[in-house]
């Protein structure tokens, strides 16, 4: 067998042809991912975004050491199947011991297993390790002439991977063992060199770029054949018994395999086998009843393969039953009678009132989960839990879900190593209960009294962490957002951007009837706008006014409209200039709020910038409207459209161009996952050709704070964001703060929140939210600028002072008089913010954003004459001889004159 490696900094993943083979290797095992360094994710996450692979390892290029613990764990907990750690590393102890052993690979090089004390080695690794990857050092002697290495280096990794074989490993198996040549020295697509390999049961790492799924490829390796000569058959016509089994591991069928069928099953990714009798059988040819093909595994002997299929069609069996094995059982039969009824079954049936009523459903699942808490006797317990479950699963086949993804998430979750504390919500949590009941009511403020006083077991409350009480994991896990399903929401939002694409308007206005029930002739309102759709009452216009002029000020001040020019060396002056992006798209949300807001931080940058034409994409009212005071600061930008639309189909619309909707160069504004994916989806499109201006995520805001805080003004702060949706979230970093303030701090957030019209939200997304109590000042500020958030919020005394220790923050608010709203209103700064830990690397939305810079170099002959030489050396270096000659026949020129 092989262990394919991808150098995913180096590569570029569009090829068709590369990304078949990413798919089909990803069938068969584990792949090796090289990334530069264990702290950098952004090249992973996008990597892995478009290739959702089931088991990878991560070989950072740049050695691990003993502060990269974090980073390593973050790897962990993405998903990663294992780490690869230098054995120095490893036997040094330290932080390393905390890892899992089985997620940890030693990396070890030819001089290590020629040693005379291997067994101790191994003895010492397998201790923090679970496997090991062998590198040939660079000095080594190999032969490239016969493709073979020395005699004793094989004899010795043969005998090194026969001791760490021969220890069963505590979570079971045996330590997997790979061979890493060094390209220069060795033609590492040898089909003979893997047969050698896998006689002792090792397997060789290899390029991808070294590997493909054609066959008689001169220089590269077939996959099929690199997995095939692992596999042993004791039969006369070579035959591999194959089980095939659902992504469940219900067992469907038995059949044969054989190197040409096992060839096309990766190649085609399905169900291909070898009948005894016709051949190769492509399983659904016929019929229908194809099997996308998830997985090939090999048992632990290599003479049987299991393959993990999705079944279409009736099902396996020639007896049109979905088994060859009789009718399923349990969970796998009850999901299929769900789905078969939610099809078929009568309107007045039990089961289609469910998929047809979601309270009554969600009520049936509150009642169930109440009576298994109830239940004591063994048989209670298990009547109630299956109560549950067909509740429970009748809501998953009403949402697209299947058995088959509720076990990918409990999958995934195995993978992490950083534990949630486990806690109940408030809502939930006895203790909480029992502890409010012993408390007195919440004083009364005088500044918001609330009309309806929730009741005490309702009390809204953040969850409360110590950082001297918490591990370095649990840190991590703080730091983390919640988890966006992407490949879910990519699923639904592409179809939504190629129907756009290809039926335009007609796709607009269908989709705006779908999603925002609104019924339109036409998808867009063009400049210049009818007054009566601007009409406003003078109060809301003198605040727009005041606001735009606020932010024009601000944003006008960061262009800077001169000219860089530089003579770097005598003769060759370079320069820099600025010029607008002439056509932008600018996304307003509609949803759960009315936000002209946004269209004034995104339309006021483009104004100054100069952009030749603005136009605005925002969902329409029920009478096919946009707000009056979205279409009076469109008029006030000088927009030229206001589409009637939101959601994916807007992004795709202003991406691609419609009829009546211009397509644009870029895509700005805030939305949720589903406008986030579809201006992602835009943005990785070449022939879209349009940017974006940042990912996002739902709306983030940590507050730091002391003992000089104003409580009612800290709560106020954090339920700001914290009513945007369910999904915010807001953190309060707390400083030596004394046990009554912080609890000030909590009745504060209670009673406040209680008043909010939108209470519902802010009981979702307060108790996902939380409180960390820290020392001092230095340990506050290393973890907001570890979490980058959003806005950050500064409640300390002296809060001017700690600003220049900011190093990652959307917005700052500086002091107990600066609120975040005044931010997202009307104080000058933008309020269109990267999320999700982007301030890392991204900047909010600004006057440079809808900006370009292009530069310029002259050369006078004294110049050329200056550099040329240079020039033209380089360009031999690269090979690159027309380069070169660009500018020879000039410099000829010159020193002839």
């Amino acid at each position: 067998m092989i262990l394919p490696t991808i150098d995913i900094t180096n590569q570029s993943f569009s090829d068709e042809k590369l990304s078949n083979l990413i798919k089909s290797l990803n069938l068969i095992g584990e792949i090796i991912l090289r990334v530069p360094n264990v702290s950098e994710t952004s090249a992973l996450s996008k990597f892995l975004e478009s290739f959702p692979l089931d088991r990878y390892w991560i070989f950072p290029i740049q050695d691990v050491g003993s502060n990269d613990i974090e980073d390593i764990i973050h790897l962990l907990d993405m998903g990663a199947q294992k780490v690869v750690i230098p054995s120095s590393q490893i036997l040094a102890g330290g932080n390393i011991s905390e890892l899992p052993a089985d997620r940890i690979i030693a990396n070890l090089n030819s001089r290590d297993i020629s040693s005379t004390n291997v067994e101790e080695l191994i003895e010492n690794l397998s201790i923090s390790s679970s496997g090991y990857l062998v590198t040939i050092s660079n000095d080594e002697t190999v032969s490239k002439v016969v493709r073979s290495i020395p005699e004793k280096l094989l004899k010795d990794f043969s005998n090194f991977t026969r001791i760490a074989q021969n220890k069963i490993l505590s979570s079971g198996g045996v330590s997997k063992v790979g061979l890493i040549l060094h390209p220069e020295n060795f033609y590492i697509s040898s089909l003979e060199f893997v047969k050698q390999l896998s006689e002792f049961s090792a397997e060789l790492v290899v390029s991808i770029d070294q590997l493909t799924l054609d066959e008689n490829v001169n220089g590269l390796l077939n996959i099929a054949d690199a997995f095939n000569c692992s596999l042993k058959s004791d039969r006369p016509d070579g035959l591999i018994v194959t089980v095939v089994v659902d992504e469940g591991g219900v067992a469907m069928g038995v059949v044969y395999s054989s190197t040409e069928s096992v060839r096309e099953a990766l190649k085609t990714r399905k169900g291909v086998y070898q009948s005894r009798k016709r051949g190769l059988w492509y399983k659904g040819a016929t019929s229908g009843s194809v099997q996308e093909l998830k997985a090939i595994q090999v048992d632990c002997d290599g003479d049987s393969l299991r393959f993990v299929v999705k079944q279409h069609g009736t099902g396996f069996c020639h007896l049109n039953t979905r088994t060859c094995f009789g009718a399923d059982h349990g969970l796998t039969a009850l999901e299929g009678t769900l789905q078969s009824r939610k099809v078929s079954s009568p309107p007045e049936s039990y089961t289609q009132r469910l998929f047809q009523n979601p309270d009554l459903l969600r009520s049936k699942i509150m009642e169930e989960a109440d009576e298994l808490c109830s239940a004591s006797t063994k048989e209670e317990i298990a009547w109630e839990t299956a109560d549950l479950f067909y509740f429970a699963l009748v809501k998953c086949i009403a949402n697209g879900v299947s058995l088959a993804d509720v076990e990918l998430q409990l999958d995934q979750r195995a993978k992490k190593i950083t534990r949630r504390p486990g806690n109940a919500k408030p809502k939930w949590d006895e203790s909480i209960k029992s502890s409010n009941e012993k408390e007195s009511p919440p004083p009364k403020t005088d500044y918001m009294v609330p009309t309806i006083m929730t009741s005490k077991e309702e009390f809204i409350k953040m969850q409360k962490f110590s950082l001297f009480e918490i591990s370095r994991a649990q840190r991590i896990s703080l730091l983390q957002r919640p988890i966006i399903k992407s490949d879910d929401i990519i699923a639904k939002v592409r179809p939504i951007i190629e129907d756009v694409r290809k039926r335009g308007d007609a796709a607009l206005i269908e989709y705006t009837a779908k999603f925002d029930g609104v019924q339109l002739k036409e998808p867009v309102i063009s400049a210049p706008f009818l007054p009566e759709s601007m009409e406003l009452d003078e109060a809301t216009r003198h605040a727009i006014d005041q606001a735009f002029d606020n932010i024009y000020k601000f944003h006008d001040a960061q262009y800077d409209r001169s000219t860089l020019v530089i003579e770097t060396m005598p003769g060759v002056t370079c320069s820099r200039f600025s010029r607008p992006i002439e056509r932008v798209g600018l996304y307003v949300p509609g949803g759960t709020a009315i936000l002209p807001s946004t269209a004034l931080m995104l339309g006021i940058p483009a104004k100054v910038a100069g952009c030749k034409e603005i136009v605005i994409a925002s969902p329409p009212r029920k009478d096919g409207t946009v707000v009056p005071e979205v279409m009076y600061v469109a008029h006030k930008v000088g927009a030229s459209k206001v589409v009637l639309a939101g959601g994916a189909q807007a992004i795709a619309a202003l991406a691609y161009g419609t009829d009546t909707v211009p397509k644009v160069d870029k895509i700005c504004g805030p939305g949720n996952q589903y406008v986030t994916a579809a201006k992602m989806l835009a943005q990785n499109d070449s022939s879209a050709m349009v940017s974006i201006d940042m990912p996002a995520g739902p709306s983030e805001l940590l507050v730091i704070a002391d003992n000089t805080s104003i409580p009612a003004y800290v709560a106020s702060d954090l339920l700001s964001q914290a009513e945007h949706g369910t999904d915010s979230q807001v953190v309060l970093v707390g400083v030596s703060l004394t046990s009554e303030h912080l609890s000030n701090i909590e009745r504060e957030i209670h009673e406040q929140a209680s008043c909010l019209p939108r209470v519902d939200i802010v009981r979702e997304s307060i108790p996902k939210s939380f409180i960390l109590e820290v020392s001092n000042m230095d340990e506050a500020i290393k973890f907001a600028n570890d979490y980058a958030p959003e806005h950050l919020i500064l409640h300390i005394e002296d809060a001017e002072s700690l600003v220049e220790k900011v190093q990652n923050a959307g917005s700052v608010f500086v002091g107990a008089y600066s609120p975040e709203s005044c931010g997202d209103y009307a104080s000058g700064t933008n309020h269109t913010l990267p999320t999700y830990g982007y301030a890392r690397m991204y900047s909010g939305v600004n006057t440079l954003t809808f900006l370009k810079h292009i530069t310029a170099q002259k050369l006078t002959k004294e110049g050329l004459k200056n550099l040329g030489h240079v020039v033209m050396r380089l360009a031999e270096i690269e090979e690159l001889e027309a380069h070169r000659n660009a500018v020879h026949v000039r410099i000829r020129d010159l020193e002839n004159e």
